[in-house]
């Protein structure tokens, strides 16, 4: 499964290592370019997840999505039970300006 920004690869991970969550696919943090992530403001509160962290993605040498990504680096405990894995630190990229493909 690849995240593509203006046409350049920002994550890629085999479809074993991803985790998908309401829809959307969570990419271990080690599948994403490094250097592509800058830490976002932006606040935001799962009631069942957690407190996220909103990234702005950067594609090398190319455009940046501003909250392009999301995670969830300390998620509630209790959630693991309704996903089904350990998803600690994994991203979501925004659909509406990252294209997540298989």
């Amino acid at each position: 499964m690849k995240a593509v920004l203006d046409g350049v690869v920002v994550a890629e991970a085999e479809d074993d290592a991803i985790v998908r969550i309401e829809g959307n696919a969570y990419f271990p943090p080690s599948s994403v370019v490094e250097g592509a992530l800058e830490k976002s403001p932006t606040p935001y509160t799962c009631p069942w997840k957690g407190v996220a962290q909103y990234w702005n993605v950067t594609a090398p040498g190319g455009k940046t999505a501003a909250d392009g990504a999301w995670s969830y680096p300390e998620p509630y405990p209790a959630s693991f039970d309704r996903v089904g894995a350990d998803y600690s630190g994994y991203l979501a990229f925004d659909k509406a300006q990252i294209t997540v493909t298989s």
